[in-house]
């Protein structure tokens, strides 16, 4: 068969799932080496573009964390977690600031520019758009990475994030507002809690939050494996389908561990808000997006 009909056969293929999602939201997440690899950003940013061309709305959100690692690294501050999660003193959280809201969030947008789309650059913060409140004091869990990690002996020791949050309040007006308008809205997860100071988010919790508000029909994270691995240590043993009473076991076991966690934890959370279906897949591969979406095989772990 001819490359014509191939790509002929590909557009047919993709025909149902175009009539399905038009007009619908689509939340989705860009973290890991997408962030700092120019490339995979920018085939992610053209697929993204082409959905919003179909009639789908898409609302990306994301993280930044190996590039704020280095900035706090370069500026003499060594990288500290606890519980998974970065412990944020006044001068982490201007450098996440500065990372997220500052670089990260400003090239996306740039990217969308670039390739014909209208993209706008939001924080937590514009429109109060994410209120939010202190994290709770977190026990140590072992590191995933050489980082520092503070330790705990008992409850008593449970440790301080800093400017650390959790979401209390959505309002997503002005998305939905950017949106309507054909702006593809691009969040930064930096909140503001009710005394008007910044907190530092965790990108993926965010997602799912944001999902949930804007009664999305999909929620997309994007990291940098395929899904979730019943071997983490091979790519080959993904689990196409978990359904939400699967979760806590799977954790239980230890097939999702680590920083796949937050990411099905906050499935867990779009989807009992309303949210039809959450895809974790591998951003790094050429238009994971597209294959995922719109075509008959997926490439992913679904959730539902």
């Amino acid at each position: 068969m001819s490359t014509g009909a191939n790509k002929a056969d590909t557009l047919i293929e993709a025909l149902p799932y175009i009539q399905e999602f038009a007009g619908s939201v689509m939340v989705i997440k860009i973290g890991g080496n997408a962030i700092v690899e120019p490339a995979i950003l920018d085939d992610i940013v053209r697929d993204v573009i082409l959905l919003r061309h179909i009639g789908v709305h898409p609302v990306i959100v994301h993280g930044g964390g190996p590039e704020i690692s280095e900035k706090m690294e370069r500026l003499g501050k060594r990288p500290e977690f606890a519980g998974g999660l970065r412990i944020t003193d006044d001068e982490t959280l201007e450098i996440t600031r500065m990372v997220l809201v500052g670089n990260v969030n400003t090239r996306i947008v740039s990217l969308i520019g670039k390739y014909g789309g209208k993209g706008i650059g939001l924080s937590g913060k514009d429109g109060k758009l994410i209120l939010a409140r202190k994290k709770a004091p977190v026990a140590p869990v072992a590191p995933v990475a050489p980082v520092a990690v503070r330790t705990a002996t008992d409850d008593s020791d449970l440790i301080d994030l800093g400017w650390v949050g959790e979401t209390e309040i959505i309002n997503p007006d002005i998305v939905m507002i950017a949106s309507e308008h054909g702006y593809i809205p691009v969040i930064a997860p930096i909140a503001v809690d009710s005394s008007g100071h910044s907190l530092n988010l965790n990108a993926d919790t965010v997602s799912g939050d944001i999902a949930a508000a804007l009664h999305a029909k999909k929620l997309i994270l994007l990291t940098d494996v395929s899904g979730v691995l019943s071997d983490p240590s091979d790519e080959l043993t993904r689990v196409s389908h978990v359904s939400l009473s699967e979760v806590d076991d799977l954790i239980k076991r230890g097939v999702v561990s680590g920083g796949m966690i937050p990411k099905v934890r906050a499935g867990v959370c779009a989807i009992e808000g309303g949210v039809s279906k959450v895809h974790i897949l591998d951003g790094s591969k050429p238009h994971s997006l597209l294959l995922e979406l719109l075509t008959d095989s997926g490439i992913g772990t679904m959730m539902e």
